[in-house]
């Protein structure tokens, strides 16, 4: 795990650095402009042997710079499965997390993103009913990359798709399974410019 996370630290940091010299000199406006701010959120599906997630995440952000992107976000999660056994696990994950996108192109970008969720995790034996339930709290890392439709320069309103995995690989995590292997995490959505109206009008 740790070779992943070092392997995809290197990785967005030189694009970071390639992105940074490529930029065009230009007049820089110090200071928050609320033309950057952005909304959205995603669908969070991930299906495999024995079990489904399902989730939202409505997020709120902040344009940083013409590549990078980041914001605070909550995230909704159920989690079913089963073992060989017939025994179900249901949990259902409620907390804050962050994350940052970086765009090399308008459309492919990198995500790191952290959440902290809180579970509620509740036990099913065949035949008997529910036999245990408990609470607890877990870290995620996620990372991955996706892609992006209709994100210009001006214009941070645009549909995106992406494929993250859990690289912490915690117990109870939403995004391993019950051996504790990544599960590829499927995230679909829509990212909303806000005030970015007036700001195309008096750029075209």
């Amino acid at each position: 795990m740790k070779k992943i996370v070092l392997l995809v630290s290197v990785t967005i940091f030189s694009i970071s650095i390639f992105a940074q010299q490529s930029e065009p000199e230009e007049e820089r406006v110090t200071g928050f402009q609320k033309e950057k701010l952005f909304t959205g959120g995603d669908l969070t599906l991930a299906f495999y042997t024995g079990g489904t997630t399902l989730g939202v995440s409505p997020y709120l952000g902040y344009s940083l710079t013409k590549w990078l992107d980041a914001a605070l976000s909550v995230n909704v999660i159920y989690q079913g499965q089963k073992d060989y056994s017939g025994i179900k696990y249901r949990q259902t994950n409620i907390g804050p997390g962050a994350f940052v996108r970086i765009f090399p192109v308008n459309f492919l970008y990198l995500q790191g993103q952290y959440e902290h969720n809180f579970i509620n995790l509740r036990v099913i034996e065949p035949g008997v009913g529910t036999v245990a339930k408990g609470t607890t709290d877990v870290n995620s890392v996620l990372l991955g990359a996706g892609y992006s439709s209709g994100r210009s320069e001006g214009n941070n309103t645009y549909y995106y798709f992406s494929v993250l995995f859990d690289v912490a690989q915690q117990p109870n995590s939403p995004y391993v399974d019950a051996g504790r292997r990544m599960i590829p995490v499927v995230r679909a959505g829509f990212n909303i410019g806000l005030f970015q109206g007036r700001q195309r009008r008096e750029r075209y």
